[in-house]
């Protein structure tokens, strides 16, 4: 996947070259360069991850960070609020208290990652307790905590929570699990939920519902409850 990329932006660069710069260079032996190393098996499609954290490997984690009275960033909170909304972890720690609306319980999310659009993609989810985890007690938990003037709701560097969290998984010995895997795990728990796809993109924001798609992993159990939940 990263040779492909890599090739990518190599094209990407001679053809800038050729239609602004003039320079004498060709973009086909790219093209022919990318067909012989797909046939080589060299590049292709990245694997798509499907790790999904147990709820043990969640609640160690959560535990391990809570009883740590030298961690500053409340990471088991933050755990417990990427998988209640689905949110990724640079924008867990950007979101605003002037953003958020007590009334209506909405959050608004800022410029949220968009490869179509860089800006402006602003989108107000809701904070409920659908995947097991109450995105509103989080908030309110916070609110309590609040000791300065920044508008920020978790105030803290998002690649500190990053490392922190490695370094959590590494000590209880939790092999192959991701931060962003949280927001896999909380997507996949809106649709075990009953939700739609449509519905589901209300809060994770995605615009492709393909790509939505790929980050569904239900539990075949969870089908039993869904059935429950309709038929009531």
């Amino acid at each position: 996947m990263t040779l492909g990329i890599d090739i990518g932006f190599i094209k990407l660069i001679l053809s800038h070259a050729a239609a602004v710069h003039g320079l004498p260079v060709k973009v086909e032996p790219v093209d022919l360069a990318r067909i012989a190393l797909k046939r080589l098996g060299l590049v292709g499609k990245g694997q798509q991850r499907d790790r999904r954290p147990t709820q043990d490997e969640l609640d160690k984690l959560i535990c391990h960070f809570d009883a740590n009275p030298r961690q500053i960033a409340p990471i088991g909170q933050i755990i417990r609020f990427a998988v209640a909304t689905a949110m990724r972890q640079e924008e867990i720690c950007k979101v605003r208290w002037s953003d958020l609306e007590s009334r209506t319980r909405m959050l608004l999310i800022r410029d949220r990652k968009d490869p179509r659009n860089k800006n402006g993609n602003n989108q107000r989810i809701p904070l409920f307790a659908a995947t097991g985890y109450d995105a509103w007690a989080i908030v309110e938990e916070q609110q309590a905590k609040r000791s300065n003037d920044d508008d920020r709701i978790f105030p803290f560097n998002h690649k500190s929570v990053g490392t922190a969290f490695r370094r959590g998984c590494g000590d209880l010995d939790i092999h192959d699990l991701h931060f962003h895997d949280l927001r896999h795990e909380g997507t996949s728990r809106l649709f075990e939920a009953g939700f739609t796809i449509e519905q589901v993109a209300l809060v994770t924001g995605h615009k492709d519902w393909k790509m939505l798609r790929r980050y569904t992993h239900l539990k075949p159990e969870t089908l039993h409850a869904i059935y429950a939940g309709k038929a009531a």
